[in-house]
């Protein structure tokens, strides 16, 4: 459905997002907090993206039907790269299917395209609940070098 909106918006344009009760726009940034609980699954591995359980649960809440979580990684932002989030129904051909690509725990569903997850795998996708914000993120990136002070933004390790 989100894609049929044609829902394209960036980190950066997005932190100011708070709780939504059947939202369609999602906020990214890797956040403060270095480590959560993570919902674990017997095959994952490092090529794999964790889901926190916080993020699971929000996903049931917000999506309806087909919809998934849709993680992007974009050229951009003070740090080189950016995270973007969008809700989507439709997987894409440069979409990774099977092991690789598209990430489901607890009928949660988060896919990846292929270019992307070459900068995100091994990391974790978290939700996050402030009194300023609520976000999806993305945590522990194992493929990011540093990020920048506001946390939407990282570059890569070389």
């Amino acid at each position: 459905m989100a894609a049929a909106w044609g829902l394209s918006l960036t980190a950066a344009a997005l932190r100011a997002v708070t709780p939504w009760p059947r939202g369609r726009l999602l906020a990214a940034s890797r956040g403060r907090r270095a480590l959560r609980e993570v919902s674990s699954s017997p095959e994952a591995g490092e090529g794999q993206i964790h889901l926190t359980d916080s993020c699971v649960r929000r996903l049931l809440e917000i999506t309806e039907g087909s919809e998934f979580l849709r993680l992007e990684v974009e050229g951009g932002g003070c740090s080189g790269f950016q995270y973007k989030f969008s809700l989507d129904t439709v997987i894409n051909p440069d979409d990774r299917q099977g092991e690789e690509g598209v990430f489901e725990q607890g009928g949660a569903r988060v896919v990846v395209d292929s270019d992307s997850l070459a900068f995100v795998k091994g990391a974790q996708v978290d939700f996050s609940q402030e009194l300023i914000r609520s976000s999806f993120q993305v945590l522990n990136n194992p493929q990011a070098q540093q990020g920048c002070s506001c946390g939407s933004s990282f570059s890569v390790k070389l």
